[in-house]
């Protein structure tokens, strides 16, 4: 194996939690090492006022 493989069986993976928080939550709950990233589509989803943001940018 490589030495990066080597490392993630011996340590184990790191969860990289984008969204979902009760995905976040429930990784934590199960002692899985994971940080999470509040995020939300642009314009929270809404393709009108996505549309236009675009046309200020």
């Amino acid at each position: 194996m490589t030495k990066k493989i080597d490392k993630l069986v011996k340590d184990g993976p790191l969860v990289i939690n984008i969204g979902l928080r009760s995905f976040f939550e429930a990784s934590k709950t199960q002692g899985i090492p994971v940080v999470h990233i509040k995020w939300e589509p642009p314009a929270r989803g809404n393709r009108e006022l996505l549309h236009l943001l675009d046309k200020l940018l």
